[in-house]
């Protein structure tokens, strides 16, 4: 019966090379995003000088979205693959260039995920501000209320965080 449970066991945890194949998926639309942000660039610079300060402004706005949105994704990669997958060999090294490795737990993930997703939402918001007149006040008030329930589940996450450190920290020193 053991041996069963080891097999089981073993079983369960090559599983999650499976997660592999999404992080691979997130690479290429990660490229397939970077070619979206190319023909953007592409489309400001052809017209920098149609553009008044306010489509400047938006079409900058829409640059930094995209920035954010890819670094979302380079993020969850990362920390998903290092919390579920395996450790990348580059963290253990000591004069890595790449410092963050091996520091995002899960919980730290969520956190700048949601803090990722209020800067995402700020600047569609902010678009939408600068454009008002095209919209519907119904919407912008819809808008609005998304935006705030997004800021209030980030400092739900950042409170809910705060207090399991605070709380494991508690438990450590309980056992000592």
């Amino acid at each position: 019966m053991k041996a069963l449970e080891i097999f089981v066991e073993r079983i369960i945890l090559s599983c999650r090379w499976i997660l592999v194949v999404f992080y691979i998926g997130l690479v290429l639309a990660l490229a397939i995003y970077a070619v979206s942000f190319g023909y953007k660039l592409l489309k400001i610079a052809a017209s920098v000088f149609v553009l008044d300060e306010a489509g400047m402004i938006l079409a900058m706005l829409s640059l930094i979205d995209a920035a954010l949105v890819a670094s979302l994704i380079v993020m969850v990669m990362i920390s998903g693959y290092e919390n579920f997958v395996s450790r990348f060999d580059e963290a253990d090294e000591a004069d890595s260039e790449v410092s963050f490795l091996g520091k995002l737990d899960s919980g730290s993930l969520k956190i700048k995920v949601a803090s990722s997703i209020v800067a995402i939402s700020s600047i569609h918001l902010l678009q939408v501000f600068l454009n008002a007149d095209q919209y519907e006040d119904g919407k912008i008030m819809w808008l609005t209320l998304m935006h705030l329930a997004f800021v209030a589940s980030a400092v739900m996450l950042g409170f809910l965080e705060k207090l399991m450190s605070v709380t494991s920290k508690n438990d450590l020193k309980d056992k000592d």
